[in-house]
């Protein structure tokens, strides 16, 4: 600490400033990274990462040799593997520095009342589409981001509302067979396409939609809401688990259920499981 301190006090004003220039634009540039990597998977990853380091650190302290040994045999790898696993974010990491939109503002988190909007309007929006027997697949988006599958829609970035989600599955139209992406408030892209589940227990009575739905719901944390195009059933799905059949009242009290703060509702165990 002396001779930090004796280091520090050679230092002049241009020096420091200099210093204090180079520190806040480093800190500047790794909290724009955190907010990016925020609205994709690599968010999991990087908790992975941090696990095994402190794992690391923590055997190395115990003289655990044969774990440590494990793991320094990793770190190799990782090294390698960072780049592949990473690639759709440094991707588009490049692709927002040349468009100028690294340094966009990070998008809003919603208070218990907006959400609650949110669930009414869609609650109203899924009991119009199941009369008329439309289609629709619409995911909200939670702690999990969904960049990756936004990218593959078409932007609309609109307030959520009831008329807008019916007027997006109107048949013969570019939005019809895709689906709607919503984060906060705001449905940020539609004809949004998605990966499908491949899970060989599914019932052969469900379609793309649903397996498009359960496949969303098994790599993220997403909510995802079904709608049949032939029965105009409503289904739910999320963590890799379909809730079908579901009416009005429970449509809205399993949503409230997965997407209010937990104080605000209580537990409900849904028998309606594929």
């Amino acid at each position: 600490m002396e001779a930090l301190w004796s280091r520090l006090a050679e230092l002049n004003f241009w020096d420091v400033l200099r210093l204090i220039v180079d520190i806040a634009i480093v800190s500047y540039v790794i909290y724009r990274f955190l907010l990016l990597i925020r609205g994709t998977r690599a968010v999991q990853l990087l908790k992975g990462l941090a696990v095994l380091v402190v794992a690391s650190v923590v055997a190395e302290k115990l003289q655990l040799t044969t774990i440590t040994w494990l793991l320094s045999q990793l770190r190799l790898v990782i090294v390698v593997a960072l780049p592949v696993v990473f690639q759709p974010e440094l991707r588009r990491a490049l692709e927002q520095l040349g468009r100028g939109k690294f340094f966009a503002r990070p998008f809003r988190l919603l208070g218990t009342e907006d959400m609650a909007r949110v669930i009414s309007e869609l609650v109203r929006a899924t009991q119009v589409l199941a009369k008329g027997k439309t289609g629709a697949l619409i995911v909200v988006e939670r702690e999990t981001g969904l960049n990756d599958y936004i990218e593959t829609g078409i932007r609309v970035d609109a307030v959520v509302s009831a008329e807008l989600l019916i007027n997006l599955f109107v048949p013969l139209t570019p939005f019809h067979d895709g689906a709607a992406i919503i984060r906060g408030d705001r449905v940020i892209a539609a004809g949004c396409f998605l990966p499908l589940s491949d899970s060989p227990y599914l019932s052969k009575q469900l379609g793309t939609r649903h397996r498009a739905a359960l496949g969303i719901s098994e790599i993220s944390d997403a909510v995802v809401i079904v709608v049949s195009e032939e029965t105009g059933a409503i289904s739910v799905a999320e963590g890799g688990r379909l809730t079908r059949f579901l009416d009005e009242r429970n449509l809205r009290e399993l949503l409230q259920s997965l997407l209010l703060p937990q104080s605000n509702h209580s537990s409900f165990f849904w028998p309606w499981r594929s």
